[in-house]
C-alpha cells in the first residue's frame, strides 16, 4: 500500500532581520529621493517562505515624513523631504517586518529593526553679521542692523573706529563647521579713505577727511573656503566737527513753583513768576549758534 503524505506549512516562524540595530550618518544636504539604506541591508527572511510586509515609523517627534520606504514589500529607505540640521540632528526609525498584511485577520508574526539616523551638518549657509535677530522665529534667517560710527573732520584717527551696535563681526551659522571668515570693503569707500582688517573686521582710516559728507560703506563677509558664501552689511560713517568742550547748564540752580491740585503733565513755573514756565537749558561752546 502506497501512502502519500502531504505536510501543510504552519505559520510558526517569525521574520528575521540580519541586523536588528543599524545606524547611518546622513549629510544635511542629501538630495530628496536619495537612498539612505539599501534594500539588501534591510530585507528580512522568513523560514515559512511567506511574503514579507514592511512598515516604517519615526519615534522622534517632528521627524515624521522625512524618511520612507519604497513600498510595502520593499524596505529600501529613502529621503522624502529636505533635511535641516537646525530642526533635528538625530532620529530613530522602527522598521516592522510582518508575514501577513497589516489588515489581515490571520495571526501575524512580526520582527522589528531599530535604525538610528544621525544628521551631519554641511556648509549650506552664508555668514551672519552680529548682532542679528531671527525673522519670525525662523532660525534659518537672521537679520542684522546696519553699523554706524563717526569721525572728526580734518582729523586722522589711528585706532579702529568705534561702531554701533558693536564692532563688525560675522559668524558661520553652520556652527559645527565654523569656517573662517574674511572681510573686505566692496562699496562706498570714496577716495579709499578707509581700510578693513581682513581677519578682524576692524575699520581704520587711511587719510583725513575735509568734507562733511557721510560715507555709506558696504562691507562683505566671505567664507575663506567658498567665496560664493558671503553677506554684505552697511556701515554709515558720519563726519562731524571735533568736540572740544563738554556741554554745561547755563545756571547751576533752578527754582520752580507748582500749585496744589495741578493735573499731571502741567507746567512747573519759575519761582516768583507764575506766568513763565521753568526752562532748563544747556550750552556747548562747540556749537555756539545752537
Amino acid at each position: 500500500l502506497e501512502i502519500l503524505v502531504t505536510i501543510l506549512n504552519e505559520n510558526d516562524n517569525s521574520p528575521q532581520f540580519e541586523q536588528s540595530n543599524l545606524a547611518r550618518v546622513v549629510r544635511e544636504d542629501t538630495e530628496v529621493n536619495a537612498t539612505i539604506i539599501a534594500r539588501e541591508d534591510l530585507s528580512a527572511t522568513d523560514a515559512d517562505l511567506d511574503i514579507i510586509y514592511y512598515e516604517l515609523t519615526a519615534t522622534v517627534q517632528d521627524t515624521d515624513g522625512y524618511f520612507a520606504i519604497k513600498g510595502v514589500n520593499n524596505p529600501e529607505i529613502y529621503l522624502q523631504k529636505a533635511l535641516d540640521y537646525e530642526k533635528f540632528n538625530l532620529t530613530t526609525l522602527l522598521l516592522y517586518a510582518r508575514d501577513r498584511p497589516v489588515t489581515s485577520p490571520d495571526p501575524t508574526n512580526t520582527a522589528t529593526a531599530t535604525i538610528t539616523i544621525i544628521i551631519e551638518q554641511t556648509d549650506t549657509r552664508a555668514p551672519w553679521f552680529q548682532p542679528c535677530a531671527f525673522l519670525h522665529n525662523d532660525t534659518t534667517v537672521c537679520i542684522s542692523s546696519p553699523y554706524s560710527g563717526t569721525i572728526n573732520i580734518s582729523q586722522m584717527t589711528v585706532e579702529p573706529l568705534i561702531l554701533r551696535p558693536g564692532p563688525i563681526y560675522a559668524i558661520d551659522p553652520d556652527y559645527t563647521i565654523n569656517e573662517k571668515i574674511m572681510y573686505s570693503i566692496v562699496g562706498g569707500n570714496t577716495d579709499e579713505v578707509f581700510s578693513v582688517d581682513a581677519d578682524t573686521g576692524n575699520i581704520t582710516m587711511n587719510k583725513i577727511v575735509t568734507s562733511p559728507d557721510s560715507f555709506l560703506l558696504q562691507v562683505m563677509a566671505t567664507q575663506v573656503n567658498d567665496v560664493r558664501k558671503y553677506s554684505i552689511a552697511t556701515v554709515e560713517i558720519k563726519v562731524i566737527n571735533k568736540s572740544l568742550y563738554p556741554p554745561h547748564f547755563e545756571t547751576g540752580l533752578h527754582k520752580g513753583t507748582v500749585f496744589v491740585g495741578l493735573a499731571p503733565r502741567s507746567f512747573v513755573f519759575q519761582a516768583g513768576d507764575a506766568s513763565t514756565p521753568l526752562m532748563i537749558t544747556a550750552v556747548d561752546e562747540d556749537f555756539p549758534d545752537v
